[in-house]
């Protein structure tokens, strides 16, 4: 697990690293790190490509703000991954393009990321999406707890994607990869494709320790 220290150094590599690349932009994203007392998430209002040790927000194991900054008014979201998911100890949030349009399009779950190839099996298993709330509601951080014991990504309607990981980096990974995916959906919308078969699917969560889709 994180100490205070060493979160709040990779929040500043990996958020100026997802910045510089562009998979969020102004002050759209926020990023946070469970530690052994609590947690430490980007400020409200900040761009997660200039943050600055002092300014990250520090909370305890309840969500009560400690020091830093004023939290991300979108902590709640966070906080739902924590609670189901203690094996997770870092989420990103981000508002990227393609996953953001993804969010979008009136099309059933199922067809939401397609089998096209096998790395965001690997990465994140089944995608789950959860019906639009304002940023901030209460009602939203409830939509994406109900679904986070059974995977570690989901796509907020009209919104975007949010993902947890054991890592910083592992989420910042997943969640590249949840871009990279829905930018291939995209791609490809309404063209033949040549689609993995169910049942390798099946064998890549299996082997990568997901769940199997209902």
């Amino acid at each position: 697990m994180y100490n205070e220290q060493q979160a709040k150094t990779e929040m500043q590599r990996y958020g100026r690293s997802m910045f510089e690349r562009g998979l969020t932009g102004g002050a759209s994203a926020n990023i946070s790190v469970r530690t052994a007392t609590g947690f430490i998430i980007s400020p409200t209002n900040s761009c997660i490509g200039f943050l600055e040790l002092h300014e990250l927000s520090v909370l305890d194991k309840e969500g009560n703000w400690l020091s830093g900054e004023k939290p991300s008014k979108e902590f709640a979201l966070h906080k739902a991954f924590y609670d189901q998911r203690p094996q997770d100890h870092a989420v990103v949030h981000l508002h990227s393009t393609y996953a953001t349009a993804l969010s979008c399009l009136d099309v059933p779950e199922t067809e939401l990321f397609p089998p096209l190839t096998p790395y965001l099996y690997i990465r994140l298993g089944h995608v789950a999406r959860v019906p639009y709330f304002s940023p901030g509601d209460q009602e939203l951080a409830d939509a994406v707890q109900a679904v986070t014991a059974s995977t570690a990504g989901v796509l907020m309607e009209n919104h975007g994607p949010i993902v947890s990981a054991a890592t910083l980096a592992s989420a910042m990974y997943a969640i590249e990869e949840l871009e990279e995916s829905a930018k291939l959906t995209i791609i490809l919308k309404n063209q033949q494709c040549r689609d993995i078969p169910s049942q390798k699917v099946n064998e890549l969560l299996v082997k990568y320790g997901h769940k199997l889709a209902e």
